[in-house]
């Protein structure tokens, strides 16, 4: 295995704070108790944090990649009290990415910097795409559509799963789009008024490689085993340990 990587797991909520990084009376969350010994194993060296006050570009220079399950403006306190991102830190964040980090969303990544007015964020034009709505939790297909990402071999053509489908925005022009979501079968006019759209993406940004997928709602949901083949596949490719030809 090459050298270890060093990844910033970053769960900040300033808004909606899910149950997956949710610590309560505990020291990590259930995200954070499973993520590192999962990613150990395949060479990563995790470090948990919620405290966006460490960001600049010395803190964020010690790190492959960062791994961003969160929501909200993280340069406000908000929901879970933990310190916020300055205006540079954030700053120091996207030209870290653009100078060749790497960067992971998880989920309710897109539902964080929403841009005033419907403008688009910096953070959301680097990710590729803003959370819109959702609707009940259930069954949805995922058809994989890059039959060539690497890691991904083992991944069906095809698979069904549980999850908090998020409906996004702002989709970025250059999305290489990994898995569409089917909305056939699907209840809720928000699905049903849509045809198969983006849920998991890869794109550059600058130098830096960007990921995003949108399973993860529940503790189990990161456990599920797509859910791993598509994190890890994610992770190898934004620290530069496969190439996917772009």
């Amino acid at each position: 295995m090459s050298e270890t990587k060093r990844v910033l797991f970053f769960s900040k909520s300033s808004g909606f704070e899910h149950d997956t990084i949710k610590r309560g009376d505990k020291p990590a969350s259930p995200v954070e108790e499973w993520i590192v010994p999962w990613a150990a194993e395949r060479g990563y060296e995790v470090v948990c944090s919620k405290d966006g006050s460490l960001f600049d570009a010395d803190y964020l220079d010690g790190f492959d990649a960062y791994l961003f399950c969160t929501t909200g403006d993280l340069t406000t306190v908000g929901t879970d009290g933990q310190p916020p991102l300055s205006a540079e830190g954030k700053a120091a964040l996207l030209a870290a990415i653009a100078g060749g980090k790497g960067f992971l969303g998880v989920h309710n990544a897109t539902d964080t910097f929403h841009g005033a007015n419907d403008t688009v964020d910096d953070y959301t034009a680097m990710l590729g795409g803003q959370f819109l709505t959702h609707g009940a939790q259930q069954n949805a297909t995922q058809l994989k559509t890059d039959v060539v990402f690497p890691g991904l071999e083992a991944l069906p053509d095809s698979f069904v799963t549980h999850d908090e489908w998020y409906v996004q925005k702002n989709l970025a022009d250059d999305l290489r789009v990994i898995l569409l979501q089917s909305t056939e079968g699907m209840e809720g006019d928000m699905y049903t008024s849509r045809e198969a759209y983006p849920a998991t993406w890869a794109r550059r940004e600058g130098e830096g490689r960007v990921f995003y997928t949108s399973m993860g709602h529940r503790p189990d949901n990161w456990t599920a085993p797509e859910f791993q083949l598509v994190l890890a596949a994610g992770l190898d490719w934004i620290t530069g340990r496969t190439e996917a030809g772009f």
